[in-house]
C-alpha cells in the first residue's frame, strides 16, 4: 500500500471505536502519523495501528471544550510539530420526540455536533497555516434529507456542520487549506446496535444499495479528500449512504 500521507500528521476526533477506529486505521495504513482524540480510552485503536507505525498518540480530549483542544494541539505540536489533516468526526445522536426534547440536550448536541467543528478548526489551523496546506474534513449525516422523527436537534447540529463548512472554505482556501464533509447513513457500528430493527429496516429499505453501511464504506471518500488528488475541492458535501439521498 503506497504511503501517500507520509510525515503528514492526521488528527482524527472519536477515534476509539467505530468509524473514527476504521478511519485512523486506514490512515495509519497510508504512512500518516496519527493523533486519536476521543473521550474514551483510544488503546485499543493505538494497538491496532503500531501494527503499521509507532507514530500515533492518544489524547483524552472531550470535543465539545475549548481547552480540551488547546492542550491537545500543544501535545501535537510539541511532539510532531506540525499538522496536516484534521477529521472532525466524534458526535452523538440521541433519538428525542420533540415533545421531550428540552434545551439542555439541544444545546449538548449542538455542542459536541457543531461547536466542536468550529473548536477543532481554531485549534489546528494555526500549524497548518505554517505549511499553506491542509485538510479537514468534517462528518455530518443523510438524516438532513430523510423523515426520520426524533432528530430535529441533531438534524440541526448536522446542517450547521455543512453551513459552517461551507464558509470555513471561503475563509482558509487562500491559505492551501480545503474543507469538505462526508454525510454518511446510519453505519453498523457498537454506537448504533441498540436502534430498534424497524428504524435500520427504514433506512436500508430506501437506499439503492440494499445493505447496511459499514466503517469502511465511510472511510473511502474521507481518504480521497484529504489526498493531494483532492486538491481542487472545497466547501463540498459528500453524501455516503447507498443511493437514499441524491443530490
Amino acid at each position: 500500500m503506497l504511503n501517500i500521507y507520509e510525515n503528514q500528521v492526521a488528527i482524527i476526533t472519536g477515534a476509539s471505536k467505530g468509524i473514527g477506529q476504521e478511519i485512523a486505521i486506514n490512515f495509519a495504513k497510508r504512512g500518516a502519523q496519527l493523533v486519536l482524540l476521543d473521550i474514551d480510552d483510544s488503546s485499543i485503536t493505538q494497538a491496532k495501528i503500531e501494527e503499521f507505525t509507532k507514530k500515533v498518540i492518544s489524547i483524552k480530549c472531550n470535543v465539545g471544550i475549548k481547552e480540551d483542544w488547546e492542550n491537545a494541539r500543544k501535545i501535537v505540536e510539541n511532539t510532531f510539530g506540525r499538522a496536516d489533516i484534521l477529521v472532525n468526526n466524534a458526535g452523538i445522536y440521541p433519538f428525542k420526540e420533540f415533545d421531550e426534547l428540552d434545551i439542555e440536550l439541544f444545546r449538548k448536541v449542538i455542542n459536541v455536533n457543531l461547536e466542536s467543528a468550529f473548536l477543532g478548526a481554531k485549534a489546528f489551523v494555526p500549524l497548518m497555516e505554517q505549511n499553506q496546506s491542509g485538510r479537514i474534513i468534517n462528518i455530518a449525516s443523510n438524516s438532513i434529507g430523510t423523515n426520520l422523527t426524533g432528530l430535529s436537534h441533531y438534524m440541526a447540529s448536522k446542517m450547521g456542520v455543512i453551513g459552517f463548512s461551507r464558509g470555513l472554505a471561503n475563509d482558509l482556501g487562500p491559505k492551501g487549506i480545503t474543507v469538505n464533509v462526508v454525510a454518511p447513513a446510519i453505519t453498523r457500528t457498537a454506537g448504533t446496535s441498540n436502534l430498534p430493527e424497524d428504524v435500520l429496516e427504514s433506512v436500508w429499505s430506501k437506499q439503492a444499495i440494499k445493505r447496511f453501511g459499514e466503517p469502511q464504506d465511510i472511510v473511502g471518500p474521507i481518504l480521497f479528500l484529504a489526498s493531494e488528488d483532492a486538491g481542487f475541492i472545497t466547501g463540498q458535501t459528500i453524501v455516503v449512504d447507498g443511493g437514499m439521498m441524491k443530490l
